[in-house]
């Protein structure tokens, strides 16, 4: 019995099968087997929020996931967002707003804020501070990501969650 399974999943968009361990983790599955290396993986326990990915249209934790869950589905990284050399609004409102340092951060605040927005596009900031508890940022305070998200709130640009 192999320890190995064929994972086809499609990524923004793109096909993918690759092989994959049985115990092989969505977000090294990302990183290591389709060289995406935007999701970034902190904590490997779902504390820190920086592998958030989308898995059908829903904001995820790839790092409690395992490759063979996500076979067949349709995903969403980081990478997906922008459209050619045009950020997301998310994106411009997080360089417009100062609201990321090293960014190691970042990948997952925009995957989970874009969720986040396509269920409550007209968030309070307590609410926006809500979802960003369960992210951790060592860098920025939270404040300008904040106003990032409240800003894009405030414009109605955010599109559609999956791509």
């Amino acid at each position: 019995m192999s320890d190995h399974r064929e994972i086809a999943v499609t990524v923004n968009g793109r096909r993918y099968r690759e092989a994959a361990s049985d115990r092989m983790l969505l977000s090294d599955f990302l990183r290591q087997r389709l060289g995406l290396t935007g999701t970034h993986v902190g904590c490997e326990h779902g504390v820190c929020g920086s592998c958030t990915v989308h898995l059908e249209g829903a904001a995820v934790r790839s790092c409690l996931l395992l490759a063979a869950q996500a076979d067949g589905t349709e995903l969403r990284t980081v990478e997906g967002l922008a459209s050619g050399d045009r950020l997301h609004p998310l994106q411009e409102a997080f360089r417009e707003h100062f609201a990321l340092q090293c960014g190691f951060c970042t990948p997952g605040i925009l995957m989970a804020a874009l969720d986040f927005l396509a269920h409550n596009p007209t968030p309070t900031r307590r609410e926006i501070a809500e979802m960003l508890s369960g992210h951790l940022c060592r860098c920025t305070g939270y404040a300008p990501i904040i106003d990032a998200i409240a800003a894009v709130a405030g414009t109605g640009t955010t599109p559609e969650v999956t791509s």
